[in-house]
């Protein structure tokens, strides 16, 4: 595991005890904070023990399971089938052969008494539990009875308690600490989208063809604040040192980190070094990571570092929201869903597919003219792509 991993929980055994596992097979799945992570066998061999039960917790370097080393799945049933052949000479055959006919003899004679043992049996039982099922129901039936009178009145009040994985313990507790720590604002605008949808239009099945890939709308906003970076380093960068933090680091790169919803929670895969793709290359690294996460395949270093979040709650639907900074990083961007409104354009009011863009910035490195400064480049961007080629 990796270095900030120290424990888990044994979510699953792949196998049971007396099977034969081959080399790096998965026998077991642990749940940490980050990512589910599997055990494999370090060696082919067979399950003698577990350790440990679903749902421990176990440590680092551990062990669970112990294992019988070496053998092949089929190789001791091979080994007798042709030793049996080897022994019996052919008095030996002579006398194996009057066996099985003894053993087929001996067989139906207690099946048939078996038959004759139970049919007597089952009516006998099936008549004695029958009167006092009768007798036990309606004492119970009475106090059953008044309980659902009061519990109709209000409908069902049944709870559950489940208790929560680790990285939805995670994802709270980094959440709580980012409202903790930075010092959030949250700063809004709305951009008009329909340059960069009739440019989705024009060239998304030619990119289709030509490479596999489906142009969305998140590689031309990462593009955009790729871009829009330039001008505003401070984005870009991040408060590191003791005590909250006395040093700025700024970057050269760019490292995106894609928020994609999971059964388990919300998980951050980066896009690395995103400056140096171009759409097609950011679209197509955030498809990969996305299918990674759906499968639950992300690793540690899919999800370490990031240097800017992008959050698209538009895809659920949202149509405003104030997401949350994922530190250390200074700020995130949240999409929202295209709703077509009326806007004045030019003096006249024209229908457009409206987009609200939300920027939430950390105010102790971020001024609140540099944020809206960023996000208004971000807006002109998508409102005049050509601007990205300038």
């Amino acid at each position: 595991m990796a270095e900030s991993i120290s424990e888990g929980t044994l979510k699953q055994w792949s196998k049971q005890i007396g099977d034969f596992v081959e080399q790096d097979e998965e026998i077991a799945t642990i749940e940490t904070d980050k990512i589910d992570v599997s055990v494999n066998a370090p060696e082919a061999g067979t399950i003698k023990e577990f350790l440990v039960n679903e749902e421990d917790t176990v440590t680092v370097g551990q062990e669970i399971v112990k294992m019988e080393l070496g053998g092949e799945p089929s190789g001791s049933k091979k080994e007798e089938a042709k030793d049996e052949p080897k022994e019996p000479a052919s008095a030996d055959q002579e006398e194996s052969k009057p066996k099985p006919p003894k053993q087929e003899e001996k067989a139906p004679a207690p099946k048939e008494e078996k038959t004759e043992e139970k049919k007597p049996e089952p009516p006998k039982e099936e008549k004695k539990p029958q009167p006092p099922k009768q007798e036990k129901k309606p004492e119970p039936s009475k106090k059953d009875a008044e309980k659902p009178k009061t519990e109709s009145a209000f409908g069902n009040r049944e709870e559950r308690r489940v208790k929560m994985n680790r990285m939805r313990l995670r994802i709270a507790e980094r959440l709580k600490q980012s409202q903790n720590t930075a010092a959030a604002l949250t700063t809004f605008n709305e951009v008009d989208m329909s340059s960069i949808m009739e440019f989705r239009k024009l060239y998304k099945d030619d990119v289709l063809k030509k490479t596999g890939v489906k142009l969305g709308f998140m590689s031309a906003f990462s593009r955009a604040c790729i871009l829009a970076m330039r001008d505003l380093p401070a984005v870009n960068a991040s408060i590191e040192g003791p005590n909250g933090g006395d040093t700025i680091v700024y970057r050269d790169y760019v490292d995106v980190s894609v928020a994609v919803a999971t059964e388990k929670g919300l998980v951050t895969p980066v896009v690395r070094n995103a400056e140096s793709l171009d759409l097609v290359g950011i679209e197509k690294a955030i498809a990969d990571l996305g299918k990674k996460a759906r499968d639950n395949k992300l690793t540690i270093e899919d999800m370490a570092g990031g240097t800017f979040t992008i959050s698209n709650g538009g895809v659920f639907g949202s149509l405003m929201g104030t997401p949350i900074i994922n530190l250390p990083q200074t700020a995130v961007l949240g999409l929202h869903a295209i709703k077509e409104k009326p806007v004045a354009i030019n003096g006249k009011v024209e229908i457009r597919p409206m987009m609200y863009l939300a920027l939430t910035y950390d105010h102790r490195l971020l001024d609140g003219r540099e944020a809206v400064t960023f996000l208004v480049k971000v807006k002109e961007y998508i409102e005049d792509p050509r601007r990205m080629l300038l």
